[in-house]
């Protein structure tokens, strides 16, 4: 994987700033993660850049968030 540059990794949100509340809707907490995260697929956990890809899988996008939504 490539190291990102400094300038993209001070442009990702760190998900650790992400709050979800758990009373609203799986639709409402995902359109709230999407709105925060902003790129869902490029994030960081502090310093550490996050890239999230999925294995040639007949699971979407939205099953594999709905699934980590369900478990806050």
């Amino acid at each position: 994987m490539k190291q990102a540059n400094s300038r993209t990794q001070n442009d990702l949100v760190d998900i650790r700033d992400v709050h979800i509340d758990p009373n609203q809707s799986k639709e409402d907490r995902v359109k709230s993660f999407v709105q925060q995260i902003k790129d869902p697929y490029n994030f960081k956990v502090g310093d550490v850049v996050v890239h999230v890809s999925y294995a040639d899988t007949d699971r979407s996008i939205n099953d594999n968030f709905s699934n980590m939504l369900s478990a806050i």
